[in-house]
């Protein structure tokens, strides 16, 4: 299994290529930004202030317009990348014929800088000598919204700065800059010992001053391993084993997804990194999907981090008050905001010429179901860990269930937003029969009260009719949708997991079987669905469910079957630790927007997984649904690896 937390060094040309993979990229962010730095030293992508922001740098979506911040060895080079241990502070490791340097690459968040207004806006790139002496070039070619705007640059006070459609962006350090038309360069030698700081600052400057910059890096780091706390020695972590490490990797990237000041999650910080290269299949992912941020905040709370679920689930039942359930959307921004039309950046030719580039997306206008039980069972399971029902937040959840009561047998859209056709979805009917569930379970552990006679007629009829028209006798399976009743959907995975069906139920066998006969590949990876989506071309396999495939077969007991392809799966995770939101079968390459949420939220369920199976093989053979329940209890104390 790769380490989370190193990369093989790989020889490095002078010339750069056009196109990095996407999984040679690490991410560092400050809570409201995430910027995703090369193994060359090259930041090419970073949006300013905020995630969902017009791109200051831009190179991952086209090479020669975009823009890139880059610091590297003036010749041949090896490189290499890890974290400096349990932080989201990034390490870039050169080795030329005469020396050896580090970057080390990090942004202040916003409780590392003592209440100073928009001093986290900034990236600090430390740069030093291990070994000289070495030979180091420094790019600096900043471009504004989109690269729609080349800026004017010129000397300042401590470096340079670019100036461009009413933004601005310092570099500072003690540097000596040569000035070029929208840009600016430096060559530098440095030997054995000898240190440079970089600081990028959005609208504001800050002065080159090391020893701040040293209390800076120091205080960050302090932040995260704080956030990132290790288990005591003598009481258990939530998952240990080998699969420990990658599962706190993964909480660390979800946390660079949450919003600092809004709770908002969104679903991976880039946009339009292709699903099929060359292909169509380009989204705009830097926005607050409720299913996304639902399964996040479970994941994490898992783990001990509850802040973070109490505070998202507050800001999603924020959308339901002093409105209908109806105009909940699916998506929203990470400021609240509603409407994000979706449209195409024309001038930019894309990653690897996938054109074209998306901005905004439109499944904030669509139909999805399943959205309601994600919601009211993510506000379920955060009680287990100590988050309370509010009365406002019952009075939602209410108003939503009762909606789910009506319009349950409608079609929509499904989890994976197909553009075509609306139908019955099968996931779509399971997550309303969960929203239901939920609901009674609520009233039955508190003090609130509902329509509980409807609800469970309602719940019932659910079940009867998924049984009836979403099960397949000839597939031995669960199907896509009442249309598409010979199709899979390996969503149906997770009909166990919202107890929709115990494990062991044989329907529930026969679709993990059918999934894996006809969704899954030899190396584990699992398609989607069979059948159209309403959109051209190809697309990966989908990485959360594999995962899905690892809890379902930990469900039913076939614990070797859940940890081999565990293992296969995570065979495919970047040497950093990170997932994107698909793979590539035939080469193993990582595709789509980086990193993904959901795919980092499968990794860490899978090896929770696991690791309650490892608890149940060690106790004396209790049934499934109480080592599930023993499995709970253990990790609500506020415990993390």
């Amino acid at each position: 299994m790769p380490s989370p937390n190193a990369q093989d060094a790989g020889t490095e040309c002078k010339e750069r290529s056009e196109y990095r993979l996407i999984g040679e990229y690490g991410a560092v962010g400050n809570l409201e930004t995430v910027a995703l730095i090369g193994r060359d030293g090259a930041v090419d992508w970073c949006c300013f202030p905020h995630i969902e922001s017009p791109s200051l740098f831009a190179r991952l979506l086209d090479s020669r317009r975009g823009g890139h911040f880059t610091v590297s060895p003036s010749g041949s080079f090896e490189a290499s990348q890890r974290y400096l241990d349990r932080t989201n502070v990034l390490r870039t490791r050169f080795e030329t014929a005469s020396g050896r340097a580090t970057v080390t690459d990090f942004m202040p968040v916003p409780t590392t800088t003592d209440g100073v207004e928009d001093a986290h806006h900034a990236l600090y790139r430390k740069v030093e000598c291990d070994d000289g002496p070495i030979d180091l070039n420094v790019r600096f070619e900043p471009r504004f919204d989109y690269a729609r705007t080349t800026p004017s640059v010129k000397r300042s006070h401590h470096g340079v700065v670019a100036h461009g459609d009413g933004e601005s962006a310092f570099l500072t350090g003690s540097v000596e800059f040569d000035v070029e038309e929208g840009g600016a360069g430096a060559s530098l030698t440095l030997e054995e010992g000898e240190m440079r700081w970089l600081v990028l600052g959005y609208d504001r400057e800050i002065p080159d001053r090391p020893a701040e910059h040293r209390r800076v890096l120091d205080d960050v780091v302090a932040y995260w391993r704080d956030w990132a706390h290790e288990c005591p020695d003598d009481e258990p972590c939530p998952i240990g084993g080998p699969q420990h490490d990658l599962a706190v990797r993964s909480a660390l990237a979800l946390k660079l997804l949450i919003h600092d000041d809004t709770g908002a999650i969104c679903a991976a910080p880039t946009t339009s990194l292709p699903e099929d290269i060359g292909g169509v299949r380009n989204w705009d992912y830097r926005y607050n999907w409720i299913r996304d941020s639902a399964f996040t905040v479970q994941a994490l709370a898992e783990l001990g981090h509850v802040e973070e679920a109490k505070n998202y689930f507050e800001l999603c039942l924020s959308h339901c008050s002093g409105g209908l359930p109806a105009d909940i959307q699916p998506v929203y921004g990470l400021h609240g905001n509603d409407d994000l039309p979706e449209r195409t950046l024309d001038h930019l030719s894309g990653y690897r010429d996938s054109a074209p580039v998306r901005v905004g997306n439109a499944a904030h206008e669509q139909r999805q179901l399943d959205i309601y039980g994600e919601l009211i069972v993510g506000v379920h399971e955060t009680t287990r860990y100590g988050a309370e029902i509010t009365d406002r937040a019952w009075a939602a959840i209410r108003d939503i269930v009762d909606y789910v009561c009506d319009e349950w047998c409608q079609p929509d859209v499904g989890i994976w937003e197909v553009r075509g056709d609306p139908q019955n979805f099968v996931y779509s009917k399971v997550m309303c029969w969960a929203a239901i569930d939920r609901a009674l379970r609520i009233v039955d552990e508190t003090d609130y009260e509902g329509p509980v006679e409807r609800w469970r007629d309602v719940r019932g009829e659910i079940k009867e009719t998924v049984l009836e028209k979403g099960y397949s006798d000839e597939l031995d399976s669960f199907v896509r949708s009442f249309e598409a009743d010979d199709q899979l959907d390996a969503a149906t995975l997770r009909i166990p997991m919202v107890d929709f069906l115990p494990a062991d139920d044989e329907r529930v066998r026969g679709t993990i079987d059918a999934v894996q006969e006809r969704l899954t590949t030899d190396d584990g990876l699992v398609d989607r669905f069979e059948g159209d989506d309403g959109l051209p071309g190809e697309e990966g396999a989908f990485v959360v469910c594999s995962f899905w495939l690892v809890n379902a077969l930990a469900l039913a007991g076939r614990d070797d079957e859940a940890r081999d392809l565990f293992e296969d799966v995570c065979e495919f995770v970047s040497p950093l630790g990170l997932l994107s939101e698909e793979i590539d079968p035939e080469t193993g390459e990582l595709l789509g927007n980086y990193p993904q949420a959901f795919s980092q939220i499968g990794l860490i369920n899978g090896a929770l997984a696991l690791d309650d199976a490892g608890e149940r093989d060690a106790s004396s053979e209790p049934s499934l649904a109480d080592a599930r329940e023993d499995a709970g209890a253990s990790r609500s104390e506020d415990q993390d690896g």
